[in-house]
């Protein structure tokens, strides 16, 4: 990924209190959710979260987050907070180099910390028994290394890049491509799709998109990703509905995805 945004963005201030626009529907994934958020910047991670946590009456799931190479979280931002919006916690490692996922299981271990501390707004409010691991580019191969993580229960590697063997994960995936990507080459995410025939795994590539479409405003992938770890996470059946059946939602939405492939263990 670009080095362009440069590491001034880890300047920013921490607790950093964002609004969220309320979802047109309850169950609607293809809008913020209802939660208003919370930023929080520390030393090896990034939290975004529901804003009202500490009395919140259940516990959130988390995505552990990996930038493309030379990024930080602030890059990402609103793909992050879109899905805090919907009641996750999204603990994105602050390195502009996460290929080896050292700082993604950090966060994993700051939160189980935080979640058995009486004095921190996360106590009890963490569902650590469903963790999901993403990323961008060199963070989306960090996505598949963190996949082979015990704790780690679904990935969902964007654009990711060559140095990651996804033999090792044993949990679905969802490796998302760009049509016009010119870094990572659809033809490289697919070879990650073909080699995961020992899991459920789906490849989705979006129309139109390059390399850096995600980047900022993240446009045709906050609805996809957010459904993914709906269902993967919230044991979301609605959204479950765009990965599942021969007329899943995204193998008919050929406005979309320019190509979608489900292996035979996908349900």
């Amino acid at each position: 990924m670009s080095h362009r945004y440069g590491l001034a963005a880890l300047l920013c201030v921490a607790a950093l209190l964002v609004p969220a626009r309320p979802a047109a529907a309850a169950d609607a994934w293809d809008a913020p959710g209802p939660y208003a958020t919370a930023v929080q910047v520390g030393v090896v991670n990034t939290l975004y979260y529901p804003r009202d946590i500490a009395t919140s009456p259940r516990r959130h799931p988390v995505i552990v987050w990996g930038n493309g190479t030379g990024g930080v979280p602030l890059v990402y931002r609103d793909l992050l907070l879109y899905w805090a919006s919907h009641g996750f916690i999204v603990s994105a490692a602050n390195t502009p180099t996460s290929n080896l996922g050292v700082s993604m299981r950090l966060g994993i271990d700051a939160l189980a910390q935080a979640d058995a501390d009486p004095g921190s707004v996360f106590h009890h409010h963490v569902d650590l028994a469903h963790i999901g691991a993403s990323g961008h580019s060199q963070g989306g191969a960090a996505a598949i290394v963190v996949g082979a993580d015990p704790r780690i229960d679904a990935i969902l590697p964007i654009q990711p890049g060559p140095l990651a063997d996804i033999d090792a994960v044993h949990v679905p995936a969802l490796l998302l491509a760009g049509q016009f990507d010119s870094i990572v080459f659809p033809a490289l995410v697919k070879a990650f799709y073909n080699d995961a025939d020992h899991i459920p795994a789906i490849y989705a590539e979006l129309r139109g998109a390059d390399h850096f479409t995600v980047v900022g405003d993240p446009g045709p992938f906050a609805a996809p990703t957010t459904a993914w770890f709906r269902f993967q996470l919230m044991g979301d059946t609605a959204a479950g509905a765009e990965f599942t059946g021969p007329r899943c939602g995204i193998c008919t939405d050929t406005r979309t995805f320019s190509d979608v492939r489900r292996n035979a263990l996908a349900p």
